[in-house]
């Protein structure tokens, strides 16, 4: 396999946020690529399926497994057919972010078994590695984007059909598509693009039009002027907290709170400052410079820019350190190390992974950090660039992601300049372009329909920053969607977004609501739903570091999957759209189940009746909680308690023996030390009120504040 080389290669990651154009204000129009025709017959890049393995499977549960590929092609995909009892006629199709590997289901993470979901679900699994590692480029980058967007995968699905017909017989398995992130953008893309190949999507963890790179520079710039000051945001955010995050800021970090809450970062997701990181913007940057090089420019040297005159906190954040190179770290003396985060997000898993480990081309282990010969001063670096100012590489850059001591973390690079670079090499760790990066936002306002947009207009509605003349969300959209979206999608669709999410802040699914209503006008209910799942973040699994804080919406994507397919198939309409209205652009939803709607369960919960309890060390408290079930979506089946904050959850409910969809639970708890204690109840629900089944639980959390004297 390939290493990763050129910025081409490097598109699909930044599909992480990614989305469809938007006309920046002042800036004249970018001519498009013209979009591809829609495919619906056979797509003559596919048409030789070939199989290599058909045999039966015991895990991770019983199934037909069938691999294969299309000849000419590097396409390769994976189908799991349940035995013939269980199978009802349908399909489920998960699309990776990036394209990736076709195995990657059979390493179930936790509640998320894909194979074993779709086969209790009536259905049987397809997964494909996207097309291949050929195909991960963007629109003006030669490799044709449309490929990895939905060709692939819809042979792949076409294909699927004429092997479940010879199993089982029948007539057409219904087909449902889902995937999130940069796979959201997929699915969009694969419903706008395609006829007859999937009747019913799940796009979840949306992006907008103008996610990338925007939402990553407003939260970067604020992670830097807010820096020292998140303990007391995050506490103020919390249960029984004061409700005032910019208590104690001064009057320039006032002004960057208030500018990446009204661009939409939850801030009650600010807990995740310690380990949140810069995740895809270290990458993102690095496109940036490529598609906007003089902006880098401009930004030091031009009225209007932040660097121009730069504030005291800038100056003082700039970083430009003379010294050399003193040793490489491969992947393991990095991890022997104890060097956080080696792998970049998003490219640890499949067929990235593997390209992380690959040989340089004289066969040497690739460097992914190094130790330089001096140690840089604590600016509180976030990203930047290793300048390479002697040697075979000078003149070059290599992104660094981390800084840690005298070492530093290197991001997406060429590994043709990598395998130039030697210890002795005169360097200069560099954050110009880093810092320049964390305001771009400002420089690409888009039109009126995005009025997170609106605190950067003068009353007249004209841009009050100089802007760009290029609009980079094109750049970004086609290569993970392949075109652009437009919300004139075919089949049916149930939007599942995060309220916490810090990747693809929640006010963009409303914006796709609104591409949706404005297509199919009238008919609208009857083609959509939007439901947003509280307490969650952007990835599925991020429930594990933070388990009092945040739950898992797998249990949500798998009821969304199981209620489209009987949408298309029945005629059932599905759960209502969560009720919610978006002001300075927070996503607001009602406290109770019966007006939230949707379908995920709703938690009241106090300590002593109250949001936050004072008591003395041994003194009971009293806990109390009603929970409740939108009407119509099932009944608790599981509920636990969380008093010291590690998140085990050791006390279980006691829950009615017929499960219920409200109910009241209680409990007593005294604490045997002082100290400030958040206790946690953690509940799920199901459908039909399965206390067995261990899919479609839609979870919640609620937390309370015990202070012990």
């Amino acid at each position: 396999m390939k290493p990763i080389r050129t910025f081409a290669a490097l598109l699909p990651l930044l599909a992480i946020a990614a989305g469809p154009p938007a006309p920046t204000a002042g800036a004249p129009a970018m001519t498009q690529p013209a979009t591809p025709p829609s495919v619906s017959g056979e797509d003559p890049l596919f048409r030789e399926p070939y199989i290599d393995i058909d045999e039966w499977r015991d895990a991770p549960v019983r199934h037909h497994y069938i691999h294969g590929g299309f000849k000419g092609t590097e396409t390769r995909f994976s189908f799991y057919f349940p035995p013939a009892d269980k199978y009802q006629g349908r399909f489920f199709q998960y699309v990776t972010p990036v394209p990736d590997n076709e195995n990657l289901a059979q390493k179930p993470d936790r509640d998320d078994d894909k194979i074993g979901f779709s086969i209790a679900s009536g259905g049987y699994f397809v997964e494909t590695n996207g097309g291949g590692t050929s195909q991960t480029a963007g629109p003006a980058f030669g490799a044709d984007p449309t490929i990895a967007a939905f060709r692939a995968n819809a042979a792949a699905a076409q294909f699927s059909r004429v092997q479940a017909l010879k199993l089982y017989g029948g007539k057409r398995p219904y087909g449902y598509l889902y995937g999130g992130s940069g796979g959201g953008y997929r699915t969009l893309g694969s419903m706008e693009n395609t006829q007859g190949v999937w009747d019913g999507a799940v796009p979840f963890v949306l992006g907008s039009p103008m996610a990338a790179p925007n939402v990553f520079a407003v939260r970067m710039h604020a992670m830097r002027l807010l820096d020292g000051h998140f303990p007391a945001i995050v506490d103020a955010m919390d249960a029984g907290g004061s409700g005032d995050p910019a208590a104690g800021l001064n009057d320039e970090q006032r002004e960057a709170w208030r500018e990446v809450t009204a661009m939409g970062f939850p801030p009650r997701s600010w807990f995740g400052y310690k380990t949140m990181g810069v995740h895809a913007f270290t990458a993102l940057y690095q496109g940036m410079v490529m598609a906007d090089p003089t902006y880098f420019t401009d930004f030091w040297t031009k009225p209007g820019y932040l660097g121009f005159d730069p504030p005291e906190s800038l100056k003082v954040a700039r970083l430009q350190f003379e010294t050399t190179i003193a040793a490489p770290l491969d992947e393991d003396k990095a991890v022997a190390r104890g060097l956080p985060e080696v792998r970049i997000p998003g490219t640890d898993r499949g067929s990235a992974d593997a390209a992380w480990r690959t040989a340089l081309d004289d066969g040497s282990k690739r460097p992914v950090a190094f130790d330089l010969g001096g140690t840089p001063p604590d600016v509180g670096f976030l990203g930047g660039d290793l300048v390479i100012e002697s040697g075979a590489a000078a003149g070059k850059r290599l992104a660094v992601r981390l800084l840690r001591g005298s070492t530093v973390t290197l991001g997406v690079v060429d590994t043709k300049v990598l395998a130039l670079v030697r210890p002795g090499d005169k360097v200069r760790l560099d954050n110009s372009n880093f810092l320049a990066a964390q305001t771009y936002h400002r420089h690409q306002v888009p039109g009126r329909d995005y009025a997170v947009w609106d605190q950067f207009r003068a009353p007249d509605g004209a841009p009050k920053y100089p802007q760009r003349k290029i609009n980079l969300g094109p750049l970004f959209t086609r290569g993970a969607a392949g075109t652009v979206p437009t919300g004139a999608f075919n089949g049916k669709i149930i939007v599942v977004e995060s309220l916490l999410d810090r990747e693809a802040f929640p006010w963009q699914a409303d914006w796709y609501a609104h591409k949706f209503d404005a297509h199919f006008g009238a008919s609208a209910h009857d083609h959509y739903r939007l439901w947003y799942t509280d307490n969650a973040l952007h990835g599925a699994s991020e429930d594990k570091d933070e388990p009092t804080r945040v739950i898992s919406y797998i249990g949500v994507l798998q009821q969304a999957l199981r209620d489209v397919s009987a949408w298309v198939e029945k005629g059932t309409p599905p759960p209502e759209t969560t009720s919610y209205r978006v002001a300075d652009g927070q996503v607001i939803l009602p406290a109770g189940a019966h007006d939230r709607r949707g379908v995920q369960p709703t938690i009241a919960l106090t300590a002593d009746g109250k949001a936050r309890a004072a008591v003395r060390v041994g003194q009971p408290v009293k806990f109390a909680a009603t929970v409740d079930v939108p009407a119509g979506t099932g009944a608790v089946v599981e509920a636990a308690w969380d008093f010291d904050g590690k998140g085990t959850y050791p006390e279980k409910a006691a829950l009615p023996a017929k499960p219920a969809g409200k109910l009241t639970l209680t409990t007593t708890h005294s604490f045997a030390r002082p100290g400030t204690w958040f206790v946690t109840l953690k509940v799920a629900s199901e459908r039909r009120g399965n206390t067995a089944s261990p899919y479609a639980r839609v979870r919640n959390l609620a937390r309370v504040r015990v202070v012990v004297e």
